[in-house]
């Protein structure tokens, strides 16, 4: 069904309509702030250990009316990776586990968001890792504001990934296969 808006009035209230209400479809866009953190935590013959990730990146489009919209990207440099412990470290590092030499970065990425009530979100995206692409979901609390937060938990499953798949590693009663990880990622406004 076609309309002829022939008035001039009606033709600029159209348009100022339209003008109005297209920048309302889009989420926010935010880039990651000082004083975020991206951890991880696993056992090594039954003694818990904890590492985290020197440095990372996030970008995100989020508007908690409008999750069809919203989307995440998060890049890690595995070569950062610190457990406090240099022999760990530099076994991490090492072609059984992240291979740094082979692959210089993780990445993240989400574009289907779901509410879990609340302030509590799902984001269900894709793990790349060691040239493996696998599905991972990160839930979340969405804490709003001048400098928004996102805290956030995943499970990752690193045999998934080839990440300690050798021999010496592959066993998980040595190393559990699930590895937990956990953000808390502090946003400003994209410019």
């Amino acid at each position: 069904m076609s309309r002829n808006f022939s008035t001039p009035a009606l033709t600029a209230a159209a348009l100022v309509a339209t003008m109005v209400a297209a920048p309302a479809a889009f989420a926010a866009d935010y880039v990651q702030a000082p004083g975020s953190t991206l951890v991880f935590a696993s056992k090594y013959d039954g003694e818990v250990f904890t590492g985290k990730f020197a440095s990372f990146t996030t970008t995100l489009s989020f508007d908690p009316a409008k999750l069809a919209t919203s989307k995440l990207d998060v890049v890690i440099p595995l070569a950062g990776a610190s457990t406090g412990n240099g022999d760990r470290d530099s076994t991490l590092s090492g072609a059984d586990f992240f291979n740094v030499a082979k692959f210089a970065q993780a990445r993240y990425t989400a574009t289907k968001f779901r509410s879990l009530g609340g302030n509590q979100y799902a984001a269900d995206g894709n793990l790349s890792l060691r040239g493996v692409s696998k599905p991972v979901t990160l839930t979340f609390t969405w804490t709003p504001g001048a400098q928004p937060v996102l805290s956030g938990k995943a499970t990752v499953k690193r045999l998934d990934f080839g990440v300690g798949g050798g021999d010496d590693w592959a066993d998980t009663k040595t190393i559990p296969n699930e590895v937990a990880v956990s953000t808390k990622v502090v946003f400003k406004p994209a410019k």
